[in-house]
């Protein structure tokens, strides 16, 4: 889409529109299973008309990726060193199941990238999430030396909150199935914050 002036509401709507149904196209199919076609009348739009506004199915993907990518890292990026260790970390662990709960698409597309190999998204990866990872984990190893919070290793704490929470996004069709009735929110939440209660109070 031409940058050289502010979008109109029209415009603004259509990107939108791309956007929502590549969302769901590339969350339920994966890279390589969705097609420009499919977005475009999942979208409401033409294929011609969908290209206007991106060159490609891979400028579609990225735009949908790095969103992603802010999105997730900033409760990540808002574990303050001024805070209580342990509220800080288990604020951030709700914050990233209610995340599970109200954008489980976008957890998937994340997870399909991955399972690929992150061939889209490696230097993200190894540049600014690896820095941030690297800042947080040193703050959360002082909490443990200090001894704030319990000694743990502070990579595979993240590593951990991110694969159980993300589980229930991920996973979505298995959990449903096991819990029958169940919405598994309900007692998510509960069950999520002792466990990591008890695995970090001093």
């Amino acid at each position: 889409m031409p940058k050289d002036r502010a979008p109109t509401r029209i415009q603004r709507k259509n990107r939108k529109a791309i956007l929502d149904a590549a969302l769901e196209v590339f969350s339920s199919r994966g890279f390589r299973g969705a097609t420009v076609d499919e977005i475009a009348s999942a979208a409401g739009l033409s294929k011609p008309n969908l290209l206007y506004y991106f060159p490609s199915k891979d400028a579609i993907y990225m735009a949908l990726l790095e969103a992603l990518l802010d999105s997730w890292l900033d409760p990540l990026r808002a574990l303050d060193d001024s805070g209580e260790p342990l509220d800080q970390l288990l604020g951030y662990i709700r914050h990233k199941l209610d995340m599970s709960r109200d954008a489980p698409r976008e957890s998937r597309l994340f997870a399909h990238e991955i399972m690929q190999g992150a061939p889209r998204i490696s230097d993200i990866l190894t540049g600014e999430l690896k820095a941030l990872v690297d800042d947080k984990a040193a703050l959360i190893a002082r909490w443990s030396a200090e001894g704030r919070i319990a000694p743990v290793h502070p990579q595979h704490l993240i590593f951990s909150i991110w694969s159980l929470t993300q589980h229930y996004a991920d996973f979505d069709v298995q959990v449903r199935a096991v819990l029958g009735d169940e919405d598994p929110f309900d007692s998510a939440p509960d069950f999520v914050d002792t466990l990591f209660r008890r695995l970090l109070t001093p």
